[in-house]
């Protein structure tokens, strides 16, 4: 059985981003793999060694100040689990609570929980759009999908970017790199929600739940016409042709 932790589903929903979790557990059930989500907020007990998928949406600079303080308590416990190979899926402002700051307009800094080498600053302006992204999973490439609204700059140390900009701006518009990826974590400014519109990368996160129980099997295929036709269409419009 696969457990899921949907944390803080109350505060970090932007853009209907609860619907990564929906897609995952969806995409089991579809093959008969057993899945429990377990929704986790402000205060509530959590151990993160009984889970094997934790996912932290995006929301506004007050949500994200509320749960920097409650997750920064969690911290030791968290990252503990990231070491022992725990799949993290964080968008936007979860994405950017993972790092080492926030630095606010007027130049206030917000700690970040300090997990990845990354920091991010408040812009000028608003990224926004439809984005696609090429991503390596398993020596394979893929072009993710997804839309971005953003107006934090995030600049990665040494950590590795979780794709390359093919369309849209990215962590910083400057760089060309979109998201993080540290062990299991991956990190995206790409809402949409991004798991229901890219099947591919859902399934490789499937994938790493059940090798963290311990089960290498291999996933039985789903037909995924609908969802890339979907994809083709939106890679069509960016320039970018079929997937």
């Amino acid at each position: 059985m696969i457990s899921v932790c949907h944390l803080y589903p109350d505060l970090l929903d932007l853009y209907g981003d609860r619907g990564n979790v929906v897609a995952f557990k969806m995409r089991c059930q579809w093959r008969n793999i057993p899945v429990t989500v377990r929704q986790v907020s402000l205060g509530d007990k959590i151990d993160f060694k009984e889970y094997d998928f934790v996912f932290l949406g995006g929301g506004s600079d007050r949500e994200q100040n509320l749960i920097a303080a409650d997750l920064m308590n969690r911290r030791d416990e968290f990252k503990e689990a990231v070491e022992d190979g725990l799949v993290v899926l964080a968008i936007c402002g979860g994405y950017q609570l993972l790092g080492k700051y926030y630095l606010a307009p007027g130049g206030k800094e917000i700690s970040g929980l300090g997990m990845l080498d990354l920091y991010t600053r408040a812009g000028d302006r608003r990224l926004v759009g439809n984005a696609a992204v090429e991503v390596e999973l398993d020596g394979k490439r893929l072009k993710v999908i997804g839309f971005e609204n953003h107006s934090g700059q995030t600049f990665l140390g040494e950590v590795s970017p979780f794709g390359k900009v093919l369309s849209g701006y990215g962590n910083n518009g400057l760089d060309g790199t979109e998201g993080a990826r540290y062990k299991n974590v991956f990190c995206s400014y790409l809402h949409g929600p991004l798991l229901p519109k890219n099947a591919g990368l859902t399934d490789y996160l499937i994938s790493l739940a059940l090798r963290r129980r311990g089960c290498n099997r291999e996933l039985t295929p789903l037909d995924d016409s609908f969802e890339d036709r979907a994809r083709d269409v939106m890679l069509a419009r960016l320039g970018l042709g079929r997937r």
